[in-house]
């Protein structure tokens, strides 16, 4: 299986997801936002088994209707199934940013986290803008647990560079232990706009939606 442009799978990851719904972020969350990698489809059925909504954004956020709800009460039973990539993307139900209801838990996947809770992702920003949105609409706020679910290996000693846009986390399970992080970076409150150019918006409708309108330049005359 490649490597390039993707959350890692990992050995262990369904004893790091045992690990995780023994906690009690866990059994208080009703409605969880996970992220829909591999390493992580342990997490969601988990969720699902134990009757709670699982939402997942579609890929790149490109629709209007940027998330998928799976309510387990509406599965006829197609847990694992719906637990899957493909499988969500077949029953789960798109659903926009405000008709996400409150969100108790975030589920993140990582490539790699320290124990200050700084996270590195694929790179390409998408779950960070997936956080800012729900905090647009107000289904996230500060006080919304952040956690992942990694190797052992992933858990890195070094520093990990952090901006104001980058969702740091809470909790860091792995398949032998748990860290509670003593977060030193803030949650960001809002979407950075500058930092999206019109392209990036053209291909995210739900961010368009929100976005606030930009000066036009004036025309050089010639």
């Amino acid at each position: 299986m490649p490597l390039h442009d993707r959350i890692p799978n990992f050995a262990g990851a369904e004893e790091a997801a045992r690990r995780l719904t023994e906690l009690p972020e866990w059994r208080q969350a009703r409605r969880i936002k996970c992220n829909p990698d591999a390493p992580q489809r342990a997490v969601r059925l988990a969720a699902l088994r134990q009757g709670k909504t699982v939402v997942m954004a579609v890929p790149r956020l490109r629709a209007a209707r940027c998330f998928l709800r799976l309510d387990p009460r509406s599965l006829q039973g197609k847990l694992a199934q719906a637990a899957t990539i493909k499988g969500a993307s077949a029953l789960g139900v798109p659903i926009s940013p405000a008709q996400i209801g409150r969100i108790d838990l975030i589920v993140a996947g990582s490539v790699a986290v320290n124990e200050t809770g700084a996270r590195l992702g694929k790179g390409g920003g998408y779950s960070d803008l997936e956080f800012a949105l729900a905090r647009s609409v107000g289904v996230v706020d500060d006080d919304t647990p952040v956690v992942t679910t990694v190797h052992e290996l992933q858990v890195l000693d070094e520093a990990i560079p952090m901006t104001a846009h980058d969702v740091p986390l809470d909790l860091v399970v792995t398949p032998a232990r748990v860290i509670r992080v003593r977060r030193r970076h803030r949650k960001p409150t809002a979407i950075i706009w500058k930092e999206l150019s019109e392209q990036q918006l053209a291909e995210m409708p739900a961010l368009a939606g929100l976005a606030p309108k930009r000066a036009r330049r004036p025309r050089s005359r010639r």
